[in-house]
């Protein structure tokens, strides 16, 4: 059923066709009733933006933009990682600063290659590892330390509704319920100093409704895809769930709304848990010595073997 008589741009899994200013209403209204529903977002806040160049991040920022503007008392910030994933990141980011300066977002740029002495298509050659294995470790970690350092009371991720549901399918076939106990809207287990409390407004948005608003609304002239993304696992459970998707409407739905049921159990079961600190670097950590520093090392060790 057609919402009107405009011609749709999308189609909804209840059945419904919304037009172009219909669906702008119903998703950002979407975005809106989930920030108020889990209480994302404070009255004052510094909020970090997670910002790629992509279809999620650049929604992301326009509609907190437009919160920012309704209340002065919400400052944004954009952080940027640049990974070094040549033909592609460079892409990506120009549409970020594209999009910042054109809106008056500052915008912070941090790049492995100066954080870790080389970016990431060099890691991918020094160690056999799989790429988004250490790309997420150092991601989370720079995002999470530089978003410290730069004051903010959040970090708000454009995460979707097809990213948390792979999320949860990935952790049960890993036998992994802890990692899922750091999921759901406000990401994370214990309230830890060191820790930028991460959100994520997107939530309940599907990746079709992003990706059709994105483009509706100009933010994007293209789809970029990394291409380290084919070899991962998440691409094979992402490609599961789009076919069962395909079979039955609102499986992704299901998925979410049985998870946002048990996690506030998850989340007290997790929470006694103590929070240590690695022992090189000082940041947050499971154990003596933290991912990002694990791999830091590894990568020391393979650039004194080359020599």
């Amino acid at each position: 059923m057609n919402c009107c008589s405009n011609k749709p741009v999308i189609g909804l899994i209840a059945g419904e066709k919304l037009c172009k200013a219909h669906f702008i209403e119903y998703f950002e209204s979407k975005v809106f009733k989930t920030i108020r529903q889990f209480d994302l977002i404070g009255k004052e806040e510094h909020l970090g933006v997670a910002l790629s160049g992509g279809k999620d991040s650049l929604t992301l920022l326009h509609l907190l933009s437009k919160l920012s503007k309704q209340n002065p008392k919400i400052k944004l910030t954009a952080i940027a990682i640049n990974e070094g994933i040549h033909g592609y990141r460079d892409k990506t980011l120009a549409a970020a600063e594209k999009f910042c300066k054109k809106n008056s977002v500052p915008l912070h740029i941090y790049s492995y290659e100066e954080e870790f002495g080389m970016p990431l298509d060099n890691m991918l050659k020094a160690l056999d590892v799989k790429p988004c294995t250490i790309c997420g470790i150092f991601r989370r970690y720079l995002l999470n330390k530089k978003s410290r350092e730069l004051g903010f009371t959040k970090l708000a991720t454009g995460h979707n509704l097809d990213d948390e549901a792979q999320s949860i399918v990935m952790n049960e076939f890993k036998n992994n319920v802890q990692a899922s106990a750091r999921l759901g809207p406000k990401a994370g287990i214990n309230s830890n100093k060191k820790f930028v409390q991460r959100i994520k407004p997107l939530y309940l948005c599907t990746e079709k409704e992003v990706t059709v608003y994105a483009f509706v609304n100009g933010l994007l002239d293209n789809f970029n895809e990394c291409p380290n993304v084919a070899k991962s696992y998440r691409a094979q459970v992402r490609d599961m769930l789009n076919n069962f998707e395909n079979e039955n409407p609102g499986t992704k739905y299901a998925i979410i709304n049985s998870f946002l049921q048990i996690l506030p159990d998850l989340k007290k079961r997790f929470k006694g848990e103590q929070a240590d600190y690695c022992k090189s670097c000082g940041e947050p950590a499971a154990k003596d010595k933290c991912n990002a520093c694990i791999f830091a090392e590894r990568l020391e060790k393979a650039k004194l073997r080359a020599v």
